[in-house]
Parts: C-alpha cells; sequence; structure tokens
C-alpha cells in the first residue's frame, strides 16, 4: 500500500465508521496530507472513482467492527512513512503522538459530539452511550486493536467467577523517549491526566496525546462533571467521571449524593469512587474522579451473609456481604436514607479501632481507615456497596498490612483499586512471558533458580507441584490460569480488613454493633 493509497482508505475508514461524511473527503484528505506534509497528491495512485480502485481501499462497517486491525494496518503505512520522512522519531511513543494527530483529521468537533449524544439521550439513554462509545473506538482513543491482545479469563472461587486480566493494551515507554524525558520541558499543563484541558491536546513524550479525546459534560451535586471512556478499556464501556476542578480524591458524603446522581442520568451503568487514601487508592489522588461502565463484577452478583437494620433506616436493607474483602451493601428504593446511613457508617468507620483485628483508625497523625464506595441500580432498587479499607503499614508489611502480601508479589504487587475490589484483576504485562516460562519450568520439572524469569516465582512452583500430582501439556494452560486466579483470591482476602475466619467475623459484627445496628 503506497503512502496515497494510505491516506484514500483512512479517509474512507472515517467514512464508513460515520466519523465524517462524504462532503467531508476532500477536506480531510488535505488535512492528513498537511500532517504528512505532502503537497501532492496522485489520483491515479489513490483515486476510489472507479471499482477496480475502491476495492482496493474499500473498509465495510462490519469489518471496522469486528476486524480492527485493518485501521492498524493502514496507520502503520502512514506512521512508516513519517519515519522515512523524519517527521518523528520511529518509536512507540512518537508514533503514538503522530498518528492520534492524523485521527484527529477525522474526530468530529466537541460541539457536535454533545450535541449529538443529548440528542440521542433524550429518547434513549442506552443510544447515547452506545453511540459515544463507538465514536471512541472509531477514532482510535481506544485502541481495539490493543485491546484485543489482553489476555484474559474467569476463575471459580467459593466467592463468585473472578475475571483475570493481563494488561498488555497500555504499551510501555521506549528507550527513546524515556532519553527525551530529561530535556523534556516541565510544564503544569495539563495539570493531570484527568484535567478537562486533555480534551484535544497533542501530548508530548511525558504525557499521552489526547487530540481525539472528546468528552460529556454533567452535572453532579450541582457541580460541573464530565463523562470519558478510559482509553484502556478493561471491561464494557469503562468510563471516567471526573470534576472539571482539579481536587484531590475525597470520600464524604457528597461523593455518595454524586454516585446516585450519575446512577441518576445513566442507570444502565454502576460507577464507583477509589479510596482517598495512598495504598488503598487508585493511581491518581490528585484529581477527583469516579469509574464506571457496563458492566456486571463479580462482587455485584455476591451473595449477602448477616442481614441488619437501623432503627432510623429502617427503609434500608443493610447486609454483608460473602466477598474476601469487607463490603457492606445498602439498598433501598430512595437514595436519600441510603446516602444518609452511608455518610454515618463512613464517620464511624473513620473513627473506629480493635486492636484485637489490627485495626488502626490513626497512628499519630496519620488516618488509616477509608471507604470505597459502589454504586448500582438493580430493577427498582438502589445498591451502595461500602468496602472498608485500612492503610496502615507494618514492620512484617511495609507496604502496608491490608495489601497483597510479599507471598503474592510474583502475582501482583500493586495497588488493590476500585475495579480490583470488585473482583476484576488488573495483572502486569511481564506475566505473559513469566507463566510460560513457569509453564515450561513445571513440564520440564526444572530448578526455578536457574532463571531469574522463573525464580520469583520458585515458591509458586513448588507449590503446584505438591498440588498436582499430573502436570501436563493438555492441562498445564489451566491449571496455571486458575493458580494465578486462586492467588488473586488470596489477595483480596489478604486487603479485607475483618478476616474471613471465625474471629474476623466476630470483629465485624462488634464494627456493626458499635454503629447501632441489630442483626436480623
Amino acid at each position: 500500500m503506497s503512502v496515497y493509497q494510505g491516506v484514500a482508505r483512512l479517509v474512507q475508514y472515517g467514512i464508513i465508521t460515520g466519523l465524517i461524511e462524504e462532503e467531508d473527503r476532500i477536506y480531510v484528505r488535505n488535512r492528513i496530507l498537511s500532517e504528512l506534509q505532502i503537497t501532492d497528491y496522485e489520483e491515479d495512485m489513490a483515486t476510489i472513482s472507479s471499482e477496480t480502485e475502491k476495492s482496493k481501499i474499500e473498509i465495510s462497517e462490519t469489518e471496522t467492527q469486528t476486524n480492527p486491525d485493518n485501521l492498524e494496518e493502514i496507520l502503520k503505512v502512514l506512521l512508516d512513512y513519517a519515519c522515512e520522512q523524519r517527521l518523528i522519531e520511529d518509536s512507540i511513543v512518537y508514533r503514538d503522538l503522530f498518528d492520534t494527530k492524523l485521527m484527529d483529521c477525522l474526530t468530529p468537533y466537541p460541539r457536535e459530539v454533545i450535541r449529538k449524544f443529548y440528542s440521542l439521550y433524550k429518547s434513549n439513554k442506552i443510544a447515547a452511550t452506545d453511540y459515544y462509545y463507538k465514536l471512541s473506538q472509531d477514532s482510535d482513543y481506544i485502541r481495539r486493536y490493543r485491546i484485543q491482545k489482553d489476555v484474559k479469563w474467569v476463575t471459580i472461587t467459593e466467592y463468585g467467577d473472578l475475571d483475570i486480566t493481563i494488561n498488555l493494551s497500555k504499551p510501555e515507554k521506549d528507550p527513546k523517549a524515556i532519553a527525551a524525558l530529561i530535556h523534556a520541558k516541565n510544564t503544569a499543563y495539563p495539570a493531570c491526566q484527568l484535567c478537562k484541558e486533555n480534551e484535544g491536546y497533542a501530548g508530548r513524550v511525558n504525557h499521552p496525546a489526547r487530540n481525539t479525546l472528546r468528552t460529556i459534560p454533567i452535572t453532579m451535586n450541582q457541580e460541573p462533571w464530565f463523562l470519558q471512556y478510559s482509553p484502556y478499556v478493561y471491561y464494557n464501556e469503562h468510563c471516567i467521571v471526573f470534576r472539571g476542578e482539579h481536587s484531590p480524591m475525597k470520600i464524604d458524603r457528597t461523593t455518595f449524593a454524586k454516585l446516585f446522581d450519575f446512577i441518576q442520568f445513566l442507570p444502565h451503568y454502576f460507577v464507583g469512587s477509589n479510596a482517598d487514601l495512598p495504598i488503598v487508592g487508585g493511581s491518581i489522588l490528585t484529581h477527583e474522579h469516579y469509574q464506571g461502565g457496563n458492566y456486571t463484577f463479580a462482587m455485584a452478583k455476591a451473595k449477602v451473609e448477616e442481614k441488619f437494620t437501623f432503627e432510623e433506616f429502617k427503609e434500608v436493607e443493610v447486609a454483608i456481604v460473602k466477598w474476601p474483602m469487607s463490603v457492606l451493601r445498602l439498598r433501598g428504593k430512595e437514595t436519600e436514607a441510603i446516602v444518609e446511613l452511608a455518610e454515618r457508617i463512613r464517620n464511624a468507620w473513620g473513627a473506629y479501632s480493635d486492636e484485637s483485628a489490627m485495626i488502626y483508625a490513626k497512628t499519630e497523625e496519620t488516618l488509616h481507615n477509608t471507604i470505597t464506595p459502589i454504586a448500582r441500580k438493580v430493577s427498582d432498587y438502589y445498591e451502595l456497596d461500602l468496602v472498608l479499607r485500612n492503610n496502615i503499614t507494618t514492620k512484617e508489611h511495609p507496604d502496608g498490612l491490608y495489601h497483597p502480601h510479599q507471598e503474592h508479589h510474583h502475582i501482583k504487587k500493586e495497588n488493590i483499586g476500585l475495579i480490583e475490589v470488585m473482583g476484576f484483576a488488573i495483572l502486569p504485562s511481564r506475566l505473559l512471558l513469566e507463566l510460560e516460562e513457569v509453564k515450561a519450568c513445571l513440564l520440564q520439572n526444572k530448578n526455578p533458580l536457574e532463571k531469574e524469569s522463573t525464580a520469583k516465582h520458585a515458591g509458586w512452583i513448588t507449590t503446584i507441584r505438591n498440588k498436582y500430582s499430573r502436570l501436563t501439556d493438555d492441562r498445564i494452560d489451566d491449571i496455571i490460569k486458575d493458580e494465578v486466579g486462586l492467588a488473586f483470591c488470596s489477595i483480596l482476602e489478604q486487603a479485607g480488613v475483618f478476616k474471613r475466619t471465625k474471629e474476623g467475623k466476630q470483629a465485624f459484627l462488634r464494627f456493626m454493633a458499635s454503629l447501632g445496628a441489630k442483626e436480623l
């Protein structure tokens, strides 16, 4: 495919996906040529006027949905040309910055996206999000061809079916970009990757390109907020809801109210907030934001165990959820009472200590207790799950007592954030190759200490060998996947403040009694 055919095919892709219309063809072509610094255009090499030439570059709408690799192929031709002409460095970071500029030539203006979204929203909320999600993929803001590379499976546990993923869609920085960071200009614009100023931002070596980002303005708690999709979608319609003002994460009464405002705005979505403290929070604590989407997690399907009632909130059902972490589920038909009770629980938990259960609300001036809340609507009922969190560190567990423990760091060492709290593991890309090495080690009965890639997994490998009498080619992949999933389940149990033991249950009941709750 010549560069001219690449340009023609990209324009045709835009028309087929609905990003642009036939009347835009020449204008968009010229914008792409400008970015490539091409001042001519050879019709005999790229024309689509004849049926013969059309067949070379035609893309069907079905193909763009089922085989998004065709866009990757088109962009590769144009990126290779840009590298050959020394318009950009030949590295993943610079190529990503440049192909986002090319795709912006096809992406509608924010005003058009907002107008179309709300036009659909008036009659059908699902149609509005379907349109917006498709646009975010067609514009390559969500790179479908990378998302497809993520490895996913399900592990059956006593708590439900946990989703396990090895994240391959987020590219790692390459040496050229790392070297360029030394000379990169420090700038506070945008203040972070969640600020509204990212919309249309060209990016730089230390900040991803957001030329094709389009956000939807919404109102929550009478404040300006914005909706967008995550570029690294881990599950269906994985969205981010962020505050218009750059202000730090916090969990308070307004958090619960805002979550329900969002559920009323898009009742077919769930929404939740990371905790507002390090270790138990997400990766970005500097900008208040939530995550949601059109997906049902294992935790949402988990059964409830002990049930409680509060004298002042008889209309709200309260129960402990059967889950590896410590979760209270509040359920009712009206959100106001749920919000008030959630705030009462949050305040009580913030000041709660139980030395016998290794729960300390505070050490010196450092606060430890907080909550991860998740809201959803199920039929006529609103639900709010409150996951009790504590970020205390100890000499034995310097990364956090209620955090993945040392024996699981070979699988995951990072924080357990909102998505993982709900039973969806996001594991590092390094595991893809390491698990292949573990597989070879198990099948060939090798000493894991002989290689660095398996040495970190040595204890785990020994456990697997002792657990299974037969490790064969036809079983090994399923065994390794199951054991990774069970390790993640164990990590969630470690993150639970009230353990899944007789003593842990008694400690949980003591906390409920301190709230004035009565068992049913």
